[in-house]
């Protein structure tokens, strides 16, 4: 019995451990405000400038590396939510301590494409956003760091 027992803790470790890398990104969760009520990790998010009360905000977090921000399908957590005009408190939980990025569109129209005239966008760290990146700061001008805590951060949304 405890050699069967065995054989089958030895499976399902090797079963986990074969689930690819590409797993662990894509995860679209439910905005949960009691994750940021404990200790943690999580970042508390404030984000405020939000025109007007229709469409979407869609908040994305993603490791704090080059590789990964903003690329497409590489962000780890996504929370879709009602726009509501003005300020708006997110808990966005993180998957462990450790230096990450956050990137926010408000789809205003819900078409899920990105307007540059009417959609609005913000970042971690409010970089500065030009006509010369247009919208990508590099990752050195958003990444943050959280440990086992819940980070409290503020995102001002800007609209072209």
């Amino acid at each position: 019995m405890a050699r069967t027992l065995r054989l089958i803790t030895s499976v399902t470790l090797a079963i986990g451990l074969a689930v690819p890398a590409q797993a662990q990104y894509r995860n679209v969760i439910e905005h949960d405000r009691s994750q940021c009520s404990g200790d943690g990790p999580a970042v508390w998010l404030h984000v405020t400038n939000i025109e007007g009360s229709a469409g979407t905000l869609r908040i994305q977090l993603y490791r704090g590396t080059r590789q990964d921000w903003l690329e497409s399908g590489r962000w780890l957590n996504r929370i879709e939510i009602p726009a509501s005009a003005g300020a708006m408190s997110i808990c966005m939980p993180v998957p462990a301590a450790g230096n990450y990025g956050i990137a926010i569109r408000h789809d205003k129209n819900n078409n899920g494409r990105t307007d540059i005239t009417s959609d609005g966008g913000g970042m971690s760290n409010n970089p500065s956003i030009n006509i010369f990146n247009l919208g990508k700061p590099s990752i050195s001008k958003t990444r943050f760091t959280v440990g086992n805590e819940v980070k409290p951060m503020s995102i001002r949304m800007r609209y072209f």
